[in-house]
């Protein structure tokens, strides 16, 4: 069976469909060792892909930024006079606790897009980035990635309200993936989620009548909050994984 080039490349996790394009036409990709140019261009599942040196160290200058997107803040485009979060990407929000060596720079926003959403009214942690293969590993509709979540609500689940948010709802017609819910303390549930539909969480808890109150996101596979403040950025270190084990 045969597809697209770029689709191939992004599915051997090599980068995502759109940075494809940009290195076929640049003449940076190999199929069976011969260079190929043509954008549109179809292989077989059984054909060797490569890439240049120039497109590996491309990507090596990608950055990927973790925020903490305070309430109030859109994750992409702005909507309804509100700011995307992308904004806060300056050099004065960079966090004073950051270990990376990476030195900030203008250029970096070119192609710095959020992988992920977070409700406006929602907080914590939003993964900004510039490279294809990670935006694809987060928000892929086969990712392995799961995200974790404190929430504040008003009412009190019983036993049954737990197992449906668990397992049994569904959303927009579908019906929703398995879900880790656990009851922290009175009026705190923590949430682990594979999947993001829009505010997906406030509208499984209102199915079982509750209301969300405060909802902040904590973690992103192997990459946490940790203590960076509202508003503050700081750089995925190079050990860093959003993929464990």
């Amino acid at each position: 069976m045969e597809m697209r080039l770029s689709k191939r490349m992004a599915e051997l996790g090599l980068c995502s469909r759109r940075e494809a394009d940009e290195w076929i036409s640049r003449g940076w990709v190999f199929v069976d060792g011969t260079r190929v140019d043509v954008l549109g261009t179809k292989v077989s599942e059984g054909q060797k892909v490569s890439i240049d040196d120039r497109a590996r160290s491309a990507q090596k200058e990608r950055v990927t930024i973790l925020l903490h997107k305070p309430i109030g803040y859109v994750s992409a485009q702005a909507e309804d006079g509100h700011q995307p979060a992308v904004k806060l990407f300056v050099a004065e929000n960079r966090f004073h606790a950051d270990h990376s060596t990476t030195r900030f720079s203008p250029a970096q926003k070119v192609g710095l897009a959020p992988a992920g959403r977070l409700d406006i009214d929602s907080t914590g942690l939003l993964v900004l980035t510039q490279d294809g293969r990670i935006a694809r590993l987060l928000i892929g509709a086969d990712s392995p990635v799961d995200k974790e979540y404190l929430v504040r609500i008003e009412g009190t689940p019983d036993a049954r309200a737990l197992a449906l948010l668990r397992h049994g709802l569904s959303l927009d017609g579908e019906p929703l993936r398995p879900a880790g819910v656990d009851q922290l303390e009175p009026g705190q549930l923590r949430f682990v989620l594979r999947e993001g539909k829009k505010r997906q969480i406030r509208r499984m808890c209102e199915a079982v009548g509750l209301r969300v109150v405060a909802l902040k996101r904590v973690r992103i596979g192997g990459v946490k909050l940790g203590p960076l403040p509202p508003g503050k950025w700081r750089y995925l270190l190079p050990g860093e994984r959003f993929v464990r084990g």
